[in-house]
């Protein structure tokens, strides 16, 4: 069952499809990433709705493999391939996935990945020479959290 969670997550977030990806967390759900940091319930849901949205249209694809599970947790490995907006630099992340689950949803969400090796191709020369910094890491959690909070005032979804 949660194999397929995974699947149906996957191909949902392939083809920008948020609705999909957010019925299959729980209410509880915790996400974590080094991008976002540590998101909880709707503030992690909206996440998947803003990267969709954002994405329609434009040269993303995600390619998952690996995809294991057994009782109550799971793991993933998943590729995205984009370009940047800020940039217009082309990204290929490399993440892996560690998933909890409870009553049949995702319930824990930790993505994987190396920020400095994003900020390089993400950035180019300025993801270079910061992007292997911890203030680096906090700078982006707060930028991106800011770009959360606006899209999730603006679309006016609760917290």
């Amino acid at each position: 069952m949660s194999k397929e969670i995974l699947e149906d997550f996957y191909t949902a977030f392939n083809n920008l499809d948020a609705n999909t990806m957010t019925s299959l967390y729980h209410d509880d759900i915790v996400f974590e990433d080094p991008a976002f940091g540590i998101l909880k319930g709707e503030k992690a849901k909206a996440l998947w709705q803003m990267l969709c949205e954002s994405q329609k249209g434009k040269d993303f694809k995600v390619v998952h493999s690996n995809i294991d599970s057994e009782n109550d947790i799971g793991s993933a490995h998943w590729e995205a391939f984009y370009t940047f907006s800020k940039t217009g630099r082309k990204v290929h992340n490399k993440i892996d996935a560690n998933f909890e689950f409870k009553d049949g949803l995702i319930v824990k969400h930790t993505d994987v990945f190396n920020l400095y090796k994003w900020a390089r191709q993400a950035m180019g020369f300025k993801g270079l020479l910061l992007g292997g910094f911890s203030f680096f890491k906090s700078k982006l959690n707060q930028q991106t959290n800011r770009l959360l909070e606006k899209y999730m005032n603006e679309k006016k979804l609760s917290r």
